[in-house]
C-alpha cells in the first residue's frame, strides 16, 4: 500500500510537470516525515549528499566531454569519411555508414543522445542528398545511436553498476558481443530495405579512398584502443578510463588536427554539465528514496510476491521485460535505471539471475525506450535534427526496434551471447 501510495504521488508529480529528480525528493520525504517522524529530517540532506558521492560516476561528465571534444575537432567527420569509403559501394551503404560511425562515437561518448547531436547533423543531410528519405535517415540514426548505448563505455551501464554494486568493468565486456550483433542486424535491414526500394550507391569502392581516408582518421582510431584497453588491461578503472579519454580527444584534436572549435566546445561543456547536474541529482533523490524503501522492506516484500507466483528464472525475466519496456516508454534510462533496478534486485538475485547479465538486459530494455513515443528522448533529438515528425519517422523506425527486441529476447534467454566474454576473462 505504502510503495502504490508513492507510486501515485509521484505520478501526480510529473504531470504537473515537477522534474523527476524533485518528485522522488518529494515523495521520499513525505514517506519518511510521516512514518519516521520529524527528527529524521537532517538526515535527508545527509543522505542526498552521500548518495551523490559515488566515485564511479565521475566518469559520466568525463565521457560526455570526450564526446564534445571529439564532435568539435574534425573526429566525427574524419569517421564518416573512412567508414563510407569501406562501405559506401554497398547498396543502403550510407546508411551502414551511419551505424558503423555511431556504434564508434559510442566507444568515446556513452550517450545516445550525444551520438545523434554529434553525427546527425552531418550524415542526414547527406543522406537525404544521397536519395534517402528524411524519414529513414532520422529513424536509423536514432536506432543506431541506441543500440550503441550497450557497447563500453556507456553511461547507462555506469549508472547500473553503482546502483546494483556490479562490476562496471564486466558490463562493459558484457556488451561487446550482442553490440556487435546488433549492429549487423541493423546493416542487414538497411540492405534488405534499400534493395527493396532501390535507394543508391554512395560511392564506387576504390583502395586508394580507403588508405587515404584511414591515414586521415588514424589517430581518431586510437581513442578506443586507447579507452577500452587501459580498461580491460586492468590498468585503470571505468572512471579513470573516462579521464584518459578526454586527455586522448583534447590531444588528438587540438594537438594532432588542431580543429578545435573552442567556442563550440564551449557551449557543448555547458551543455554537458546541465545533462550531469540532472542525471546527479536524479541519483541524489534515489538515495533518500531507496533507503526509505530498504528500511520499508518494499523491494523484498515485491521479490517474495513475485516469488510466490512463480519461481522460474525465465518467467521472472519475461516479467521483468515487459515490466522494464513499459517503464522506458514513460521515463528516461538513467530515471528508470535510478527508481527501478534498487527494487528489483532482491527478486534477480533470488531466482539465481547473474546480476551483469541482467544490467544488459535493463539497458537493451532502455534503449528501447528512447525509440518509443511518448518520451522517445533519442528518437525526439534525430527528429529534430532531421526536420522530421516524429510519427512519419517512427513508422519506419518499428523495422529497427523489432531488431532491438530480437537481440532482446537473444541476449535474455542465451545467457552465453553477453556473458561468454566475461566468463572468458573472469573466470
Amino acid at each position: 500500500m505504502t510503495l502504490f501510495l508513492m507510486l501515485v504521488g509521484l505520478i501526480a508529480l510529473v504531470f504537473i510537470n515537477v522534474p523527476i529528480a524533485v518528485s522522488l525528493a518529494v515523495v521520499a520525504t513525505v514517506a519518511i516525515l510521516l512514518t519516521q517522524g520529524a527528527y529524521m529530517l537532517p538526515n535527508v540532506a545527509l543522505t542526498m549528499y552521500e548518495g551523490a558521492q559515488n566515485f564511479p560516476l565521475i566518469a559520466i561528465p568525463m565521457f560526455i566531454l570526450a564526446g564534445a571534444i571529439m564532435n568539435s575537432s574534425g573526429i566525427s567527420r574524419r569517421l564518416i569519411a573512412f567508414a563510407s569509403a569501406i562501405v559506401g559501394f554497398i547498396r543502403g551503404g550510407l546508411a551502414m555508414v551511419n551505424i558503423t560511425t555511431s556504434m564508434f562515437f559510442a566507444e568515446i561518448s556513452g550517450s545516445a543522445v550525444a551520438d545523434v547531436a554529434a553525427m546527425g547533423p552531418i550524415i542526414i543531410p547527406e543522406m537525404e542528398r544521397k536519395g534517402y528519405p528524411r524519414a529513414f535517415a532520422a529513424a536509423i540514426t536514432s536506432s543506431s545511436a541506441s543500440l550503441a548505448i550497450i557497447i563500453p563505455p556507456s553511461i547507462p551501464m555506469i549508472l547500473y553498476g553503482v546502483m546494483s554494486g556490479s562490476s562496471i568493468v564486466q558490463l562493459f565486456v558484457a556488451g561487446i558481443v550482442p553490440g556487435v550483433l546488433g549492429g549487423v542486424s541493423l546493416m542487414a535491414t538497411c540492405y534488405w530495405m534499400a534493395v527493396r526500394n532501390n535507394w543508391p550507391v554512395a560511392e564506387i569502392f576504390q583502395l586508394r579512398r580507403v588508405w587515404e581516408t584511414f591515414k586521415d582518421a588514424a589517430w581518431a582510431f586510437l581513442i578506443p584502443f586507447i579507452i577500452l584497453g587501459s580498461i580491460f588491461g586492468g590498468f585503470v578503472t571505468a572512471t579513470e578510463g573516462a579521464g584518459i579519454a578526454v586527455l586522448a580527444a583534447l590531444f588528438i584534436g587540438g594537438v594532432i588536427y588542431r580543429e578545435l572549435d573552442w567556442r563550440f566546445l564551449y557551449h557543448a561543456c555547458i551543455e554537458g554539465a546541465v545533462q550531469t547536474a540532472v542525471v546527479m541529482l536524479l541519483v541524489a533523490a534515489s538515495a533518500l528514496l531507496g533507503i526509505y524503501l530498504t528500511e520499508a522492506r518494499v523491494p523484498q516484500q515485491i521479490a517474495q510476491a513475485i516469488l510466490d507466483f512463480t519461481q522460474n528464472k525465465y518467467a521472472v525475466l519475461a516479467i521483468l521485460n515487459v515490466f522494464f519496456l513499459v517503464i522506458g516508454l514513460f521515463l528516461h534510462s538513467a530515471a528508470a535505471i535510478i527508481l527501478v533496478v534498487p527494487i528489483v534486485m532482491p527478486l534477480v538475485l533470488a531466482v539465481g539471475i547473474d546480476p551483469v547479465h541482467f544490467g544488459l538486459i535493463v539497458t537493451l530494455n532502455l534503449a528501447i525506450g528512447q525509440q518509443t513515443p511518448p518520451v522517445a528522448s533519442v528518437l525526439i533529438a534525430a527528429c529534430s535534427v532531421a526536420k522530421a515528425g516524429i510519427w512519419e519517422v517512427t513508422k519506419i523506425n518499428v523495422w529497427f526496434v523489432a531488431v532491438l527486441i530480437a537481440v532482446l529476447m537473444l541476449v535474455t534467454y542465451v545467457p552465453a551471447v553477453p556473458m561468454s566474454l566475461v566468463h572468458y576473462f573472469y573466470n
